[in-house]
């Protein structure tokens, strides 16, 4: 019985799992279509055949052994057009193009976790090859409106002035405005560090390539990238891959979504996202429209942003920063941004050049759904606080000019008193924490309006009775 049982041990040390080597095989491509490259234009690769479709992943085969990854963006007749995910350089007239068969599907796991990654969703970190759980189309449709989830729990940003005044609520999309060197970034990353979301995804898009170490290291640091996946492709890179990382991005966003948890979608910028379709779309023969941007754009922008937000597993919260050309809230992109989304955060120049930071323009931002998920007392502090910087705004010319008389109104007195205060409450360090208790009760005590601590919980307007149950526990009482 023993020398059985030791056999058994033998043979069971010895079994393997073929399980891989099917799925290898089931996928396999066991006919090719291929072409040959007859034109080099600029950003695009012109092909005879393959045979493909708008979207499909293609190898060009170079002279020296080498391959590189192109995808359809046009076709006419049999002349496919083709953008490279790399330099045209080594590409010449005869080399071979080979159809994939399947648009760029993206690896996705729980081994993403603090890992950096490229347009084509391959590492770029030298940590070693990724080992997915599964893989998700790149470019996606948004959850179907019966599919979204009601958004009333509120998120945890780590910033003061988002936190009180503009509260966001699990599944919200919002985008931050500003123009160049006013503080995007930055704010960008104080909301990573600080907030209590399950994970962050951040997508660095057509940004310098200084900025991908510094937001690790600097940034991050070794915490905030434990919880993280960053997706990068700098501004040097094909236009295709700045375009295709944004949808990357929020793949691997959509992944843990469907997982059930509660991301937070970071991308810096929706500029660059547009500006590469710009690229791309005028290199295939589009016509330019509003301001130089073919039609493509504007249809693409919407797609995008609408693929965040809740399902029934989870939600992506996410914060879009947006360039603003010429600091021109009206341009064609920043427009259409704001349209789309569920809120706006702007940042001011002139607050910035005045070392307040963040540099948050609270009268000029708004979160759509800040009151679905503040209490009553928390609205009402906000209203107060928002009256009286209001009323200082109307008033700041002859303040500071000297021409406005102490006593004249003291609606406006009131706001003069409170100015100083409100200015620190809204300025807050890069590296200082602020947990939402520390906020609300700073906001409480800055107004005079007391915030209870039931509404320091996530769905604070659960806590708030209605009518019925006011009348109900009337009629217990009596």
């Amino acid at each position: 019985m023993e020398e059985i049982s030791e056999n058994e041990g033998i043979h069971s040390s010895r079994e393997f799992n073929f399980l891989k080597y099917l799925e290898n095989v089931v996928e396999a491509e066991t006919i090719l279509y291929t072409g040959k490259v007859i034109a080099v234009k600029g950003l695009e690769v012109e092909s005879e055949g393959p045979r493909a479709v708008i979207g499909e992943m293609c190898s060009i085969k170079l002279r020296d052994g080498s391959t590189l990854l192109a995808e359809v963006i046009g076709l006419d007749e049999k002349h496919v057009k083709l953008a490279p995910y790399g330099e045209t350089k080594g590409i010449e007239v005869g080399c071979e193009v080979v159809a994939s068969g399947h648009s760029l599907m993206v690896p996705v796991g729980k081994n993403l976790l603090g890992r950096i990654i490229d347009a084509s969703g391959r590492p770029c970190d030298e940590k070693g090859e990724l080992i997915p759980d599964a893989y998700y189309p790149a470019v996606a449709s948004p959850p179907a409106p019966n599919d979204r989830v009601d958004i009333n729990r509120r998120i945890v940003t780590g910033v003061r002035a988002i936190d009180s005044l503009l509260t966001v609520g699990k599944g919200q999309r919002l985008g931050i405005f500003a123009g160049s060197g006013v503080g995007k970034s930055t704010l960008l990353s104080i909301i990573a560090r600080n907030t209590n979301a399950d994970i962050n995804v951040i997508g660095l898009i057509g940004e310098r390539g200084r900025e991908v170490l510094d937001f690790v290291n600097r940034d991050l640091g070794e915490e905030g990238m434990k919880r993280s996946v960053l997706v990068v492709a700098t501004s040097d890179e094909p236009s295709i891959c700045r375009l295709r990382a944004a949808q990357v991005c929020t793949a691997v966003a959509e992944y843990f979504r469907d997982q059930g948890k509660d991301v937070m979608l970071m991308m810096d910028s929706m500029t660059r996202f547009a500006h590469a379709q710009r690229e791309i779309g005028l290199a295939a023969g589009e016509p330019p429209a509003q301001k130089g941007y073919p039609p493509s754009v504007f249809d693409m922008i919407p797609k995008l942003l609408e693929r965040s937000g809740t399902n029934k597993k989870g939600t992506i919260t996410a914060f879009y920063t947006v360039l603003v050309d010429g600091d021109d809230m009206n341009e064609p992109i920043t427009d259409k941004v704001r349209g789309t989304l569920d809120g706006h955060i702007v940042l001011n120049r002139r607050l910035a050049q005045a070392y307040h930071y963040p540099a948050i323009d609270v009268l000029q931002s708004i979160s759509r759904l800040s009151k679905r998920v503040s209490g009553a007392q928390t609205r009402k502090a906000v209203g107060q606080l928002r009256s009286w910087m209001a009323t200082y705004q109307e008033n700041e010319t002859m303040i500071t000019a000297g021409i406005y008389q102490k006593g004249a109104s003291p609606t406006v007195d009131l706001a003069i008193d409170k100015h100083e205060a409100i200015e620190g409450f809204l300025k807050q360090e890069e590296y200082e924490p602020c947990p939402i208790n520390e906020t609300l009760a700073k906001l409480s005590e800055l107004t005079g309006i007391d915030i209870p601590e039931e509404e320091y919980v996530e769905n604070p307007a659960a806590a708030i009775p209605t009518t019925a149950q006011i009348v109900d526990s009337a009629k217990h009482a009596d």
